[in-house]
């Protein structure tokens, strides 16, 4: 096998990053931080594969027990919560596609021009906080950096291809890394799609996610062989992590919207599996309401009686009522049923949404646990470890400064 060439000791050499220390030349200046988001990878995979790098990662820097995603636990609205540190509500990304009723317009993911419109996007994104202060960012698929923010877009910014070969993501970080220092990013953020196809399609515990799993953790085998070839390489924080997990999907377990209220009765709706936000006709919100909360599988609230907790709701983007599935249950129209056997997007206390955080680095202490902590505080611990000054967040550094060594609390 592969792993037959990283034996679990010149793992734990390829990731360490010592703390002091003559390192480099370059040692004194801005550090460095590359995070890498995998698409989907519940916070409990580890524990059903073979992960050597990951399982390393966690003793060479830090590992938290779970890292919560924002509600709903969806792709863009996740990822753009840890580009910012704000609350889906907050920034605007509410659903992987929704109708913006303030700009007239809709959102999809799967349309390029929206998807690279600065109109859907509010607060302020770790990379335009980096470009407005001299320090150059690089993105790699990151939901929000095509787009122009606040007029800044990042010093290299990759527009979204899915057939890239995830060799040749790791070889466009390594270049960028590479580049004569008045040109290298200090901030790197990218992006692989799995494991999350895999879940959708096989499923959470399929034994073609965890020979996925495996395969991800050769990746980042890979990623960080290549990294301790940089001359840089004792001043690179790494932080790995992702933007949901996974919930299992069963045949039996779907509620068909159309079948317990009336379609008539809807303006429109967004949204797909397990979650909806509808916008209902003018004096029929009680009746629609009343007939969905009568189903014992769905959690339904109108938009003024959300739990707070789920901070979700005072945007104009999301309607009248939402309605998610509760956990293993899915919901769908009478003419829109999906097949997948695994799903995500539900209500973010269920902990098969938990998903992982990593990090490893000069800024990181060494074999520490930090507790669950909720998405929104990865974007004021990036802007600590960049010594950057943060925009105004949901999120504190208080709430995960335990994981800093003394020198970056």
């Amino acid at each position: 096998m592969y792993y037959f060439l990283f034996p679990l000791t010149l793992v734990i050499y390829l990731l360490a990053c010592t703390n002091n220390g003559n390192q480099n030349s370059d040692e004194g200046k801005q550090p460095y931080l590359i995070m890498l988001s995998l698409d989907g990878f519940r916070w409990d995979y580890t524990q059903y594969a073979f992960s050597p790098v990951l399982d390393s990662l966690a003793k060479a820097g830090v590992v938290a027990e779970a890292l919560i995603p924002s509600f709903p636990t969806k792709t863009f609205p996740n990822h753009y919560t840890m580009a910012t540190g704000l609350y889906p509500d907050n920034h605007g990304i509410v659903l992987n596609g929704f109708y913006a009723d303030d700009l007239k317009s809709d959102y999809n993911k799967g349309d390029k021009s929206t998807v690279a419109d600065g109109r859907f996007y509010t607060g302020e994104p770790i990379w335009t906080t980096a470009e407005l202060q001299g320090t150059k960012a690089a993105t790699l698929f990151w939901v929000g950096s095509e787009a122009e923010v606040n007029g800044v877009r990042p010093t290299i910014s990759i527009k979204y291809n899915q057939s890239l070969p995830f060799e040749a993501r790791i070889d466009s970080v390594f270049n960028w890394l590479s580049l004569p220092e008045v040109k290298r990013p200090h901030l790197i953020m990218w992006y692989y799609h799995e494991p999350d196809w895999t879940g959708h399609v096989k499923g959470p515990r399929s034994k073609e996610l965890v020979v996925e799993i495996e395969k991800l953790d050769t990746f980042l085998g890979d990623f960080f062989t290549k990294m301790r070839t940089l001359p840089i390489f004792k001043q690179l924080n790494f932080i790995v992590t992702s933007d949901h997990g996974m919930g299992q999907l069963s045949v039996d377990k779907q509620v068909i919207l159309d079948k317990i209220i009336d379609t008539v009765n809807l303006e429109y709706f967004d949204g797909w599996n397990p979650i909806w936000n509808l916008k209902v006709k003018e004096g029929k919100l009680n009746e629609v309401y009343m007939n969905l909360n009568e189903n014992k599988h769905l959690q339904v609230w109108c938009r003024d009686s959300i739990p707070e907790r789920l901070h979700y709701g005072t945007n104009s983007r999301i309607y009248d009522i939402t309605v998610v599935a509760k956990p293993h249950w899915s919901i769908f129209w009478s003419w829109r049923i999906g097949s997948s056997i695994g799903a995500h997007g539900y209500d973010n206390s269920f902990k098969d949404m938990h998903t992982i955080f990593y990090a490893a680095g000069p800024a990181f202490k060494n074999n520490f646990v930090e507790a669950a902590f909720e998405n929104i505080h990865i974007y004021p611990l990036v802007a600590e470890i960049l010594e950057l000054e943060p925009a105004q967040t949901d999120g504190s550094l208080s709430s995960v400064e335990s994981m800093l060594t003394k020198q970056n609390k």
